[in-house]
């Protein structure tokens, strides 16, 4: 009992611990609001204060505004004011602007010309030194002294007859040539040289002739090969167009038989029921079942041992496909088909089949069926 007691007494002193420091804490609490309380009191007093001053600022400014009101009367008389001059000032500027501009323009203009006097001026001053010294080299003589002896002397000269004598003597003088000592020399070498070249042009006109008469050799053979090759995909053509489609006509023909061999070729289809058009005409099934004839009709006439087919009978329905499945299994007797499809029809007459599936969502699985292991017996199917 005495520990219990004490224990209490131990739990009663901590609550009186708990009670004292709760007190405090409402003391200090009760401080600070008191301290709040008359911050806010203060507060108060100065926003009545402010407020006071703030209706006094009020009428102030009215009464500044009033006056500024005046102001700017004045001011926008003032402004209409200025604007007239400003109007007229802009109209001198223009007019003294259009001034400047002729008298710049006259100021290039004259520019120019005392430019050009400028280079005239160099260029007779060029003339006149190359003709001194020309003078001073041909004739031994200094023109600048002669013409001034020359100005002393009163003499009637004959200028056009002294003209034809410089015009004679320089003549005779181009006439005459410049002796080339290396003349021979240089006349062997080009006649070496000048064999040399007419061998080498008989050669050019050799290989040209051979060259010419290659090209001719090989455009006859084309155009042999080209003309049976040609009828013998026409006849297959031909062939092939009415199994597709049960019937009808269908040709080849060259746009320029005279050239066979820059010729287009347009291709002219009539499905049963229905008229002669080009191929272009026609709609997408019958387009892809002609373009499957004309495929056909060139592998019949030059075999391959494989041949990939990628989606040529995604335009058709399934009455063309049974055709076009019957085309294959006919051919595929010499050749081997890889046929990229999504018709069952199609794919009903594969003996290995290819594909991708996926069972797991987001992960694909390559698998491949052979058929041949699943077909019945022949004598089982014949029955």
């Amino acid at each position: 009992e005495r520990t219990e007691t004490r224990i209490q007494q131990g739990q009663i002193v901590e609550q009186q611990k708990a009670v004292r420091q709760r007190i405090a804490s409402l003391q200090s609490q009760l401080q600070h609001s008191r301290m709040a309380l008359e911050a806010a009191r203060s507060e108060a007093r100065n926003c009545r204060e402010q407020i006071e001053q703030t209706e006094r600022n009020i009428l102030s400014v009215e009464s500044q505004i009033n006056q500024l009101y005046l102001e700017k009367e004045n001011a926008q008389k003032n402004s209409r004011l200025l604007h007239e001059q400003a109007d007229s000032l802009f109209s001198r500027r223009k007019q003294n602007d259009q001034q400047l501009r002729q008298a710049r323009l006259q100021q290039q203009e004259i520019e120019q010309q005392i430019h050009q006097i400028q280079l005239d001026l160099g260029q007779v001053q060029v003339r006149l030194e190359d003709l001194v010294q020309r003078v001073q080299e041909e004739l031994q003589m200094n023109l600048t002294a002669e013409y001034e002896h020359f100005e002393d002397k009163e003499v009637d000269w004959h200028w056009q007859a002294v003209q034809d004598q410089i015009a004679d003597l320089r003549a005779r003088i181009e006439r005459l040539g410049h002796v080339n000592v290396e003349a021979i020399e240089q006349q062997d070498e080009l006649e070496k040289r000048s064999a040399f070249l007419t061998s080498q042009v008989d050669d050019l006109q050799k290989s040209k002739a051979q060259l010419e008469q290659l090209i001719e050799r090989i455009n006859k053979e084309s155009r042999e090969k080209f003309a049976v090759t040609f009828e013998q995909v026409r006849i297959h053509f031909q062939e092939i167009f009415r199994k597709l489609f049960g019937g009808g006509k269908a040709d080849i023909v060259l746009l320029q038989p005279e050239d066979v061999l820059e010729s287009g070729i347009e291709i002219v289809a009539r499905p049963p029921g229905k008229e002669t058009r080009t191929i272009s005409l026609l709609s997408g099934g019958e387009k892809s079942m002609s373009a499957i004839a004309l495929l056909f009709a060139v592998f019949q006439s030059k075999p391959s041992p494989f041949c990939v087919l990628d989606e040529v009978d995604a335009a058709l329905d399934e009455a063309n496909n049974e055709r076009f499945n019957l085309i294959v299994q006919e051919f595929k007797k010499s050749s081997q088909f890889i046929v990229i499809t999504h018709s069952k029809r199609t794919m009903s007459i594969a003996d290995i089949l290819y594909g991708i599936t996926m069972q797991t969502q987001g992960v694909s699985k390559k698998i491949s069926v052979q058929f041949d292991s699943a077909r019945p017996p022949v004598d089982a199917a014949v029955a």
